[in-house]
């Protein structure tokens, strides 16, 4: 597990951005994916999931919401959304994203679509946004259960520390230190 130095486990919220899962019209199998890989690598606990059509004003309601309020009487560490980051006219998940943070974090997608690339030329095509509202890290994926996931593994590593520094975590700079140090 990456984040043993954590008292408390992250709390992850994870929306699915599809019309047909929306509509019932097949089940959602990138939610479920995404929620195995956090609670096995990170040990987070999935305090939320919802899944929502391609709308944009919709996506970043419940995104604000979820960033600002929490969920079920927990603030949130990461919201997981997975779908909508494709050429698709309905594809307006990054859109929905960047309406609602408050700073971007380029290298995460960057380092997701680098991996990605290693994997498939259409990773070139993705327009994930990954960034920054209140105290909340929000990650747009792949809609499909083995590009989402595939795409999570790729930025796991750097996670735990991310979410320390959002935290205020009094270790947060050590260990960012002690990594620098021993490199």
């Amino acid at each position: 597990m990456i984040l043993e130095r954590f008292t408390q486990s992250p709390q992850v919220a994870i929306l699915t951005a599809s019309d047909r899962a929306a509509a019932g019209v097949y089940t959602d199998a990138s939610g479920p994916a995404l929620r195995e890989l956090v609670t096995g690598a990170l040990g987070a606990k999935v305090v939320v999931s919802s899944i929502l059509p391609d709308d944009r004003e919709r996506l970043a309601e419940q995104l604000r919401a979820w960033a600002d309020t929490g969920a079920e009487g927990a603030s949130l560490d990461l919201i997981l959304v997975t779908g909508g980051t494709g050429f698709a006219p309905r594809d307006v998940t990054p859109e929905a994203t960047r309406d609602v943070i408050e700073k971007e974090a380029p290298g995460l997608a960057e380092a997701m679509r680098m991996a990605s690339l290693q994997q498939t030329p259409h990773a070139m095509l993705s327009r994930a946004v990954c960034g920054i509202r209140g105290r909340t890290l929000i990650i747009n994926l792949p809609g499909s259960p083995r590009g989402a996931t595939e795409n999570l593994r790729a930025i796991l590593p750097a996670l735990p520390h991310a979410i320390a520094l959002l935290r205020e975590a009094p270790t947060s700079e050590v260990s960012h230190i002690a990594h620098t140090h021993l490199t």
